[in-house]
């Protein structure tokens, strides 16, 4: 590890140690300094490999995910209540903070998902979608207009602060729907949707999230797209990251690691539509939908430089 990376996790490991330190993750001067600062530290490209971390280091990275993620749910929450107060919460959206890093992040997803997609998808899954569904309501308000969207969550408390905010809203209060289950009890529904978006915070470890991800193969249509939220770099020690050898059942069309204030990496897979037979193996084998053949994708956006695509 480079003098640089070393620097870096100490950095890191330091504010860690703050923000262990602190009584309450809920909004407030003290917390929203301390994970306004982690995440510039972790902004910037960086080469570091968080894989090649000390046993020491891993272990902090893996409490500082959950510390990160409980904090970014109390976030959600303290401002789904105060956008929930208003008439009309969709259009006072902005209040919060990092409704602009939303937009820009459904933008790319969507230009993801309509480059690798023959069809305006009918129905979407987002699992995970917490109290504020910033990225139902952004795809369903400004990119897929006819879509419906149901949203899983394993908290009621979130699904019923989520469900206030599209209430008012004669369109979105019918295509937006909340379902309040553990994902990993949900089997045959799963069948139904052309797209299941997986949120970075479902599944707070590798073992958890490939989990999910075995399940979602198992479950999901056969052809069906897997939008799933990774990080890049020193952005690894913000989220969990996903390879693409985690996705077992998946073929990995696209991965993005932005390198702005969208914090997330995108990975873009497909289910394998269907098992046939090898006559000289006599094994299983896969036939794979072709990337490089002619797909009429709908309404694509401007052209993104894809940093990998993976076929």
């Amino acid at each position: 590890m480079g003098c640089q990376d070393e620097l870096l996790v100490k950095k890191v490991c330091e504010m860690y140690e703050k923000i262990s330190r602190l009584e309450s993750l809920k909004p407030s001067k003290d917390v929203n300094m301390l994970f306004t600062q982690l995440v510039l530290t972790c902004m910037p490209p960086s080469p570091i490999d968080v894989t090649k971390l000390c046993k020491r280091g891993q272990e902090m990275r893996s409490k500082l995910i959950r510390l990160c993620g409980e904090a970014e749910g109390l976030l959600e929450a303290h401002f789904s209540t105060i956008l929930g107060s208003y008439e009309n919460p969709l259009d006072h959206l902005n209040v919060f903070p990092y409704y602009s890093n939303y937009l820009k992040l459904s933008l790319l997803e969507f230009t993801l998902l309509s480059q690798n997609c023959t069809h305006v998808p009918s129905k979407i899954a987002f699992v995970g979608s917490g109290p504020l569904p910033l990225t139902s309501i952004v795809l369903a308000s400004y990119h897929l207009s006819t879509t419906s969207f149901h949203n899983y969550d394993i908290d009621p408390a979130a699904n019923s602060m989520a469900a206030r905010l599209v209430s008012s809203d004669p369109d979105l209060s019918k295509r937006m729907l909340f379902h309040t289950n553990d994902i990993m009890k949900v089997t045959n529904e799963l069948k139904e949707y052309d797209v299941v978006y997986l949120a970075a915070l479902v599944g707070m470890d590798k073992e958890e999230k490939i989990q999910v991800i075995a399940h979602l193969a198992k479950y999901m249509a056969p052809g069906a797209l897997l939008m799933l939220r990774s990080a890049h770099g020193a952005r690894a020690f913000l989220y969990p990251v996903i390879d693409p050898c985690d996705l077992q059942g998946f073929e990995v069309l696209s991965v993005f690691h932005p390198t702005d204030e969208v914090i997330n990496s995108v990975v873009v897979a497909r289910k394998f539509p269907m098992h046939v037979h090898s006559l000289d193996q006599g094994l299983g084998s896969m036939i794979l939908p072709s990337k490089c053949s002619e797909i009429q994708v709908f309404n694509p956006l401007e052209e993104l430089t894809i940093e990998e695509q993976l076929s």
